[in-house]
């Protein structure tokens, strides 16, 4: 069976926008495969703010949350494995989702995207 995590972690997200809250995403930072900032980390763990506002091209899969955000204003492509994420909830009342322990297939936690090639500019052409 699939894990249900990232079916409730994606719920648990929409549930805190919808009520106009800012949702957080507890991740456990030891895991091998995440990519956070980690002059952040407190005791193996951290806390994202995953709202709209705070990142860019947030994507959430079966395999995790990637995402673009700036730390100490420098930018980062974050990614946190389905295993690593331990919590989405409200960081105004607290209130969210937190998971419990759970199996995950070894090839639940693949290697993190790579970033995606970009272009250097534009190019413009006259059309007659």
């Amino acid at each position: 069976m699939k894990p249900k995590r990232s079916y409730l972690l994606k719920a648990a997200y929409e549930w805190v926008v919808d009520n106009d809250l800012t949702p957080y995403l507890l991740v456990d930072a030891n895991n091998e495969s995440a990519v956070v900032p980690v002059e952040f980390v407190q005791d193996g763990q951290i806390v994202l703010n995953i709202s709209m506002g705070a990142v860019r091209n947030l994507l959430m899969d079966q395999h995790g949350v990637s995402f673009e955000a700036r730390f100490s204003g420098k930018s980062m492509n974050v990614y946190v494995p389905i295993a690593a994420a331990q919590a989405v909830y409200a960081k105004e009342n607290g209130d969210g989702l937190f998971f419990p322990e759970e199996e995950f297939p070894n090839d639940s936690d693949p290697t993190p995207p790579t970033e995606p090639k970009r272009e250097k500019g534009f190019k413009l052409q006259v059309v007659k």
